[in-house]
Parts: C-alpha cells; structure tokens; sequence
C-alpha cells in the first residue's frame, strides 16, 4: 500500500492523527543467533536527509559543502534515502553501475571526514516504494524473487563497507513499509538482516516502523543491535498542508485562514498531546522492551505558513526530545528543509551560496 492509498483510506481523520495499531509477538522460521551481545547506547544523532540519490532522473553527485554545513552546525548525522534504480534498473534488477555506486562511497567518506554517522536506507527497493506513482508488478511482501534481488543488493553494500564501524555507519532496510500483517514484514526484515549480517556480523541495522513508519514491528525483540525507525508528520494537515502527492482531499481544500497550531477542525482540537498520542504512544511497547528508537524523517512542507510551521515544529521537537530520540529533518534543501525552501513568508539570509531560513535552522540546533 502507497503512503498516498494508506492517508486516503483513513479519510479526514488522517490528516490530523494517524492512529496505532496492536502488536503481536510472533515467533519466526527465520531467527536470527545472537552474533552481538554488546548492550550498544544509542548516540542522540540528530540532522537531515541528504536525497541526491532519492530520484534516478535528478541524481547528482554528493556535495561536500553540505556534510561541511551540518557538521559545522553542530548536528552529527545524514540520512541517505536511495533508489536502487539509480546504480540498477527495475528491468534488471541485477545489474550494477560502480560509476554510481563509486559516488555512494564519496558520500560515505565525506561522512568520516565531517564526523557524521551516515545511514544508508534504502528508499526505493525491488518490489515496493512508498511513493510509487504506478502498480509495481511484484511485491517484495508477497513475491520471492524481489525478496532476492533486495538481498542482493544489501549483500553488495554489506560487502562495500565491511569494517567502518557502526559508529560511522548504519544501514536502514527499507523506507516506511506500508500496513501488512506482521509477519510479512518480519519475514522480509529478517532475510534482509541475515544477509547483511552473514557478511557484517556488527553491522547497525535501522528497521523502519511499520504502517509508513509509524508503529514498531515488535516481532523483532529478539535481533540484537538493531533500532526502529518513526516518522515525524503527524497531524498531516500540518506538515503537508497543499502537497500534492499524499491524494488526500483535506489538504488540498481546508482554508489556509483557518489552519492553526493547535489545530481546530469541527470542534477537535489537535495539539501537542495529539501529537504524542500519534507519535510517541505507539512505540511505548517497543521501548518497553528495551528496543531503541530514531525519528528517520521529520519536517514541514513550504505551503504551511512559516508561523505555524515553527510552532508545530517546537512541539514536535519538544516531545522527541523529551524521549531522547535523535532526528533527521526531510530534508536539508529543498521543500521541507533550511536551504531553498521557496517559501514565500520567510526572510531569508545568504549563507555560503543558499537562501537560508535561519529562524527554522536556530529551532532545530536548539532542539
């Protein structure tokens, strides 16, 4: 299921809160050995989504300006959403570009360089994208051979990077899986973590939540070294006021003049404890278990006014901060981010050849 057909089927409700659903323990063929026992803390990363390989037609290689601005800010951490089809093609899923792949190692070693955890995730694999905008024929959920081919793929990385130190490097398996049962997701979870740790046995594996990131898939409690992914959107009105691509009519329609932090739909008030019901409640289970938790994408779109963007920005931080959980914005430049934003309501300030929103960089330094 599509992020735009998972928002739709809720309805208006969704663009306020994306509820949680229960969890299950369920046991699984493909157990992993404990290969690491050490009991890791997990560092406060804090930073953004760099997307030059996001999108196969409009890559580019990385720019070490960027690493040199966020290391320089003070955060710690880039998140590298990647499509497969920017190295290999949804023709031939086995097929390899070391050209690209090449410019992949750049970004890790700028990474070293600058002092920043990078994590590799995977946005786009055989079988399934989040935002796919037609029917993939096959489905890495249901489908063995994509299944295959992703394993392919993440043993090539696993090999790539074989000895940086999970300290510098992380991999994240597959960006936002959509609603399915358990264990589909556990299986695919599993084989891909398998693959990567029978070359990499320490490797640091970030698993995003299900339900488009936003609750844990607590069949994992028993694979050592791993973390989960959340997202930070909720409510949706907010952080994706105007876009486009969700298919989701209430962002389209609802009156600018009556958007708001808190948020007041017919007679709901949706606030700062709204949002840690949507965002914080649902992985209480996981870390009660001990599971650790890392927010892989947050932000706000540029069609929501710059005041109220920031407001809700605070709270979500605010709460994300009081569990202790590291971040990283969607995404450094660009819509969401603190470079070229293209809103229309913020002064902007010259900075190193970008336009920056200062106000929004200054929130998240504080948070």
């Amino acid at each position: 299921m599509k992020r735009r057909d998972f928002i739709k089927t809720m309805g208006v409700a969704s663009a306020l809160t994306l509820p949680g659903v229960g969890n299950r323990l369920i046991s699984s063929p493909y157990s992993l050995p404990n290969t690491n026992n050490s009991d890791q803390s997990l560092p406060l990363w804090k930073g953004f989504n760099l997307l030059n390989k996001f999108n196969p037609n409009t890559q580019t290689v990385f720019n070490e300006k960027d690493f040199e601005m966020v290391a320089d800010w003070g955060f710690n951490f880039v998140r590298i959403p990647l499509s497969y089809w920017c190295w290999s093609s949804e023709e031939d899923w086995y097929s390899v570009d070391e050209k690209v792949l090449k410019e992949i190692d750049g970004a890790v070693d700028l990474a070293c360089q600058y002092n920043l955890h990078i994590n590799l995730n995977f946005h786009r694999v055989p079988g399934y994208c989040i935002n796919n905008a037609r029917p993939l024929p096959t489905n890495i959920f249901e489908d063995e051979e994509p299944l295959k081919a992703c394993q392919f793929h993440w043993k090539l990385f696993a090999e790539r990077y074989k000895g940086i130190p999970s300290s510098q490097l992380s991999f994240n398996l597959i960006n936002e899986a959509p609603s399915v049962e358990d264990e589909k997701y556990d299986r695919v979870a599993r084989r891909l973590i398998s693959t990567i740790r029978g070359v990499d046995p320490d490797r640091l594996i970030i698993v995003d939540g299900k339900d488009v990131g936003r609750t844990p898939l607590m069949t994992v409690t028993d694979i050592p070294n791993i973390i989960q992914s959340g997202r930070g959107y909720d409510p949706m009105l907010i952080s994706h006021f105007r876009a486009t691509w969700p298919g989701v009519k209430v962002l389209m329609d609802f009156p600018e003049e009556e958007l708001s932090w808190p948020l007041k739909v017919n007679g709901k008030v949706t606030d700062k404890q709204s949002v840690y019901q949507a965002s914080v409640a649902p992985w209480e289970p996981w870390v009660k278990q001990g599971g650790k938790v890392h927010i892989g994408e947050m932000g706000c779109y540029n069609k929501t006014p710059h005041k109220i963007a920031m407001a809700w920005l605070e709270d979500v931080f605010a709460l994300f901060k009081e569990q202790n959980w590291g971040w990283s914005l969607w995404n450094l430049e660009g819509d969401f981010g603190v470079l070229n934003s293209k809103r229309n309501d913020v002064k902007y300030e010259n900075y190193k050849g970008f336009l920056l929103d200062r106000e929004m960089l200054e929130l998240l330094k504080r948070s």
